[in-house]
């Protein structure tokens, strides 16, 4: 499934005119590598992605990263590592492990070059290959909302507007009703 400029603009709550020129190109490539390729697994993604970004307005954390100093479970080993390490990316990878495997798949050292996944390319690249590292196609599939929220937060942090995101991105891309109502399963 390919979008276009209007549906990315009506899927993600808040991504204004000049958001969808700059990511559109590199979503479409997204969806297509990772095989997000139905309605309802874009409208799952888009959720997830436009509440992690904010309306893809956030590429990087706005928090410093310095509540992921020395956090060893993200890799986090090296002074400065919270810091550097911290959430960028529509998805918002987290953490040197993350970096580095995420680097390792691309080919590209993102421990020496973080800020590369700010750039619209490896910001909706790196959403792609969170998302189908923890095969979260097939429970986009399943419709299990609070399963994909889990895989990506961690929690169920922001989830009033996960939902609210879901069921907008549902509509702008003709999900089936069935599958667009109570989707916090």
């Amino acid at each position: 499934m390919q979008l276009t400029k209007t549906q990315l603009m009506a899927a993600v709550t808040g991504c204004s005119a000049a958001e969808a020129d700059r990511f559109l190109g590199p979503i479409n490539a997204t969806l297509t590598r990772y095989g997000i390729s139905t309605p309802l697994r874009v409208a799952h993604f888009l959720a997830q992605i436009g509440h992690e970004s904010c309306g893809f307005n956030a590429v990087r954390e706005y928090a410093s990263g310095v509540a992921y100093e020395g956090r060893r479970d993200l890799g986090n080993v090296q002074p400065g590592d919270g810091v550097r390490f911290r959430g960028r990316g529509l998805i918002q990878i987290t953490g040197r492990t993350n970096y580095g495997a995420l680097g390792r798949a691309f080919g590209v050292d993102l421990c020496a070059n973080p800020l590369l996944l700010e750039s619209p390319q490896f910001a909706a690249l790196s959403a792609g290959w969170y998302w189908s590292s923890r095969n979260l196609n097939a429970l986009a599939d399943q419709n299990k909302f609070i399963g994909i929220t889990r895989s990506i937060n961690g929690g169920v942090n922001g989830l009033a507007d996960r939902e609210a995101r879901f069921l907008v991105a549902a509509r702008a891309l003709g999900v089936p009703g069935g599958n667009v109502s109570a989707p916090l399963v």
